[in-house]
């Protein structure tokens, strides 16, 4: 299926249609960057335009700095050419969260995300310093993810604000869910936004936002690019149609299971086994993928 997307240079530097990639491990708990490239390659040949590596659903809380950058230089590698490769690089600690934006750079990322520094919960001046700090380590473009569900606070749109006047921030990816907020801070800032949670997709991309970064999309690609273009084409029935359809099953799927369990559980049953999540997530049980794979089938990735 044609899905319309644009050539890579012609891709704003986030993408419009982003897949939160997984991070593979072997069957020894190694990371697996053949399966990784393999993964790159099933998503964008599916109309995937940008693939961030090591955030949430890349497993960045239990990867080694080493084992981001590896995976970040294979993902560029195989699909440098053809999509945006932006690398995860937030922490808690903002020394190392700037030795991996270095990093980053210099293995050839197109930018960064940056999560809100989780577990400390600084004030919200702590919070624009490191953001701060982190922005001015390169030259590349930063996307803020603002997740309070798992960071603990949330970024405030005073401090939204002010980040969004530094040279290098460019986007948020927002898990927070408050529309009519994001809407102003859209308007007022003319920072892009990008919908980081997938139920979400197209309020957002009603209220102007730039693009999507899915979780779902490593079970459907091919349906969330193409939600993305029926948007853009004024075929709001059609958007309507693929995310009732063929997306609110693998909502329902990642909500039970989790995305990590639910993207590495959703590639094995396509034939890429991008081995278990590391601990404490949990690999799904044999229940939970049989589950899963009628939520597929629902869903058209697989045929009756």
């Amino acid at each position: 299926m044609s899905t319309g997307m644009t050539a890579h240079s012609d891709t704003p530097v986030f993408g419009r249609v982003g897949v939160a990639m997984v991070t593979p491990f072997d069957h020894h708990g190694a990371l697996d960057t053949a399966t990784a490239r393999r993964v790159a390659t099933h998503l964008v040949d599916n109309g995937v335009d940008s693939l961030f590596i090591s955030g949430t659903t890349g497993e960045a809380p239990t990867t080694t700095p080493e084992e981001k950058i590896e995976l970040l230089k294979a993902v560029i590698d195989e699909v440098g050419t053809r999509a945006k490769v932006c690398a995860g690089v937030g922490t808690n600690n903002t020394k190392v969260s700037v030795e991996l934006a270095k990093a980053a750079a210099k293995a050839g990322a197109d930018s960064l995300l940056v999560v809100t520094p989780y577990y400390s919960k600084p004030s919200q001046d702590g919070v624009f310093a490191h953001f701060e700090e982190i922005a001015k380590a390169t030259d590349l473009p930063v996307c803020v993810y603002d997740i309070p569900g798992r960071s603990g606070i949330a970024i405030e749109a005073d401090t939204l604000r002010r980040l969004a006047k530094l040279p290098t921030i460019s986007a948020v990816k927002d898990a927070k869910g408050h529309l009519g907020l994001g809407a102003e801070l859209m308007h007022e800032t003319g920072i892009d936004w990008y919908s980081g949670d997938d139920p979400l997709n197209i309020p957002w991309l009603s209220l102007g936002a730039s693009g999507l970064i899915s979780v779902i999309g490593h079970a459907a690609p091919q349906y969330l690019a193409e939600l993305y273009t029926s948007f853009e084409d004024g075929d709001l029935a059609r958007a309507r149609e693929i995310n009732a359809t063929h997306l609110i099953p693998l909502m329902h799927a990642q909500a039970r299971l989790g995305g990590v369990t639910m993207a590495k559980s959703a590639l094995r049953l396509q034939g890429l086994d991008c081995g278990s999540p590391r601990l404490p997530v949990l690999d799904a049980t044999e229940s939970e993928i049989a589950e899963l794979r009628q939520d597929m089938t629902k869903a058209g990735v697989f045929k009756e």
